[in-house]
């Protein structure tokens, strides 16, 4: 029976084929170290095989088990550049800070693929990304994109697709068009956390699983961080906990807040089908992102980002087989296998937050949905700053991000009202 995860609904398909999933041991009693680390999502377990690597002591410590949040459960996707297009962040930030975040994003992209291989890590990489309109009114930006990311970013990867050739390219007519990415593609992500830690260990990191923090404290140049069986004492921490942290530090609950990410897998639709015969994933223009994809063995992976009022398997499930009909009515009444979902960390900006919460103590999370490349090599960056080089690391501490509105106690409300209010407007 494949592992169910205690703080996720729904057992996914990545769990059913990830092969085998090392436990690692439970905290018992104090200990010390350079860096303690508690997550052990994509963030947390690169920088622990980076600090290793480097020489440091490090512990990690997770709640749960390695990849339980939503490294081990997301879409796969990893896109180009950051989560804003980088003509957005040119505009807001000027050409050579977005220049700087687009070059950090593209190198973070082949850090992982350089990372998995040289790792022996099979990560079920496969290449091609497309990103679709669905308002005829969108198409005149995703044209202008196109142009601009070759011409003033030097990314030559990006091609407007017309109506005619994205139906043909997705094998759906639900779309105007938008844009072919050639540049990226799509991982199996359980595979590559289970793999990094992996990697991790072998390097001297200590892993402890089922082992939660919770207190931080920071005075006299030192951190501790309780746990249920004892207390680690350490140089610095890197708290990498992402949407699954909210009580544990004040200053990353106001700046990050979770919301719910649910997909679905069917069963294998054949080779002849007609579903992304090029098997490319795709990405919407909905602020309620639908993202989908086929997988090595065939099968249609839909998600979407909806905070439903019933997260159990069947809800779940009978609310994305309604999306996939509409994208695909041939698809209407296929066999779903896996129906699962998870938490990301958004910030009100989509930028990630990456900040000095306390005196040592760096918390680093809110990639938006475009997670699986940029915090993997967040994790690698912490690593470099606590080695002495803080320069890239900083271009991303140094992003502005305001705080959600309303307080802790009227923030998960504000978020639901304007979830509710920008999926209404996807409608219209």
């Amino acid at each position: 029976m494949p592992y169910q995860s205690p703080i996720s609904p729904g057992i996914s398909w990545y769990e059913s084929t990830v092969g085998e999933r090392p436990e690692y041991g439970r905290l018992d009693g104090d200990a010390r170290c350079d860096v303690v680390v508690i997550g052990g999502g994509f963030t947390g377990v690169s920088a622990a095989v980076h600090l290793a690597k480097a020489g440091v002591n490090v512990i990690l410590i997770e709640a749960h088990r390695i990849g339980d949040g939503a490294s081990g459960r997301n879409g796969g996707q990893m896109g180009t550049g950051q989560r804003a297009w980088p003509e957005e962040l040119e505009e807001e930030l000027g050409f050579t800070r977005a220049k700087a975040l687009f070059d950090l994003a593209e190198e973070a992209k082949h850090h992982l693929l350089d990372f998995a291989e040289t790792n022996g890590i099979e990560i079920d990489y496969m290449p091609g990304q497309i990103s679709v309109a669905h308002k005829k009114r969108y198409l005149k930006d995703y044209r202008a994109h196109a142009e601009i990311m070759a011409t003033r970013f030097g990314y030559p990867h990006v091609s407007y697709i017309d109506g005619d050739e994205a139906a043909s390219l997705l094998g759906s007519r639900r779309y105007h068009g938008g844009v072919r990415d050639t540049g990226t593609g799509h991982i199996h992500p359980m595979k590559l956390v289970v793999g990094s830690a992996r990697i991790a260990a072998e390097a001297g990191a200590r892993l402890c699983e089922k082992t939660p923090a919770t207190r931080i404290v920071s005075e006299a140049g030192k951190v501790r961080v309780s746990t249920p069986n004892g207390t680690i004492t350490a140089d610095k921490c890197l708290m990498a906990t992402n949407a699954y942290g909210k009580d544990l530090e004040p200053k990353t609950a106001a700046h990050l807040m979770p919301i719910g990410s649910f997909i679905a897998a069917t069963e294998p639709l054949g080779e002849d089908s007609d579903v992304l015969p090029g098997r490319e994933a795709v990405d919407d223009s909905r602020f309620v992102v639908r993202y989908f994809r086929r997988t090595k063995d065939g099968r249609l992976l839909f998600g979407g980002r909806e905070a439903y009022s019933q997260s159990t398997p069947a809800a779940i499930e009978e609310l994305l087989r309604r999306q996939i009909a509409e994208v695909y009515p041939q698809l209407d009444g296929v066999k779903i296998t896996h129906a699962w979902g998870g938490y990301v960390g958004i910030t009100m900006p989509r930028k990630p937050f990456v900040r000095e919460v306390m005196p040592n103590v760096i918390s680093a999370g809110g990639y938006s949905g475009h997670g699986v490349m940029l915090s993997n090599f967040t994790g690698k960056l912490y690593a470099e700053a606590v080695s002495g080089n803080r320069d890239r690391l900083k271009l991303l501490e140094e992003l502005k991000i305001p705080s959600f509105p309303g307080g802790s106690m009227l923030r998960p409300a504000l978020l639901f009202l304007a979830l509710n209010w920008y999926a209404l407007r996807d409608r219209i």
